[in-house]
């Protein structure tokens, strides 16, 4: 399905996820559209990744423009920031599919989970959105550091989403980076993928590990 997405917006882009979902996803074919609050930062971060890769087909924008330049949207704010990104981006946002990578970390205490009241922030940000926006989950354990190199990540994707086609979209985009994706049922879900991130940090910190993932065994049995 991503032969209708030809063309991504990244809100948020000029982090370490943003920029390294950016870069890997134009070397899979897309154009990319960094987002961020004000023009200038887009910019820079655009111009800062096509300076390292002269490959790369992306352009820097401020939130609104970006979001109504793609087909498809990614929010890869802090917590902090994620209603109000969204409500600066809500018309914008109208028929289209947002992947939401939001987690709920509360500092200082990132490796303790703390879900909102929603449930979820993938479910916050549906609610908050209506029903003319399908949010899709995913991303939230698979570390900003692996998306930035050069080497196979051993991380596969939990993706929660209220509509399947709209999951598989996501999961197709998923399997353009090199990753599996996999169908983790209702956005109610994503409380799940969410609150992993803090026992990812936990595990990280305590086991001194650089990005650890995780990886769903089995084979699925095609028909």
């Amino acid at each position: 399905m991503t032969d209708k997405i030809r063309s991504i917006a990244i809100l948020g882009g000029t982090g370490d996820l943003g920029g390294g979902l950016a870069r890997q996803w134009s070397r899979a074919g897309f154009q990319i559209h960094i987002g961020s609050r004000t023009l200038d930062k887009g910019l820079a971060a655009a111009n800062k990744l096509v300076t390292e890769f002269p490959d790369l087909n992306v352009t820097g924008h401020d939130n609104v423009s970006a979001a109504q330049l793609a087909d498809l949207v990614v929010l890869t704010v802090p917590f902090a920031h994620q209603l109000s990104t969204l409500d600066s981006v809500s018309q914008a946002l109208d028929g289209k599919v947002l992947i939401d990578v939001t987690v709920p970390l509360v500092p200082p205490k990132v490796g303790t989970v703390q879900l909102p009241e929603a449930g979820s922030a993938a479910e916050q940000a549906q609610q908050h959105l209506g029903d003319n926006v399908s949010v899709v989950s995913a991303f939230q354990n698979v570390g900003a550091m692996h998306l930035q190199e050069d080497h196979a990540i051993a991380c596969d994707v939990l993706v929660t989403g209220n509509k399947r086609a709209a999951r598989q979209t996501v999961i197709d985009l998923v399997q353009a980076l090199g990753l599996k994706g996999w169908h983790a049922g209702p956005l109610a879900n994503a409380a799940a993928a969410e609150a992993m991130t803090s026992v990812l940090i936990s595990i990280n910190r305590h086991h001194k590990i650089d990005g650890a993932g995780i990886v769903i065994t089995g084979e699925p049995v095609t028909t």
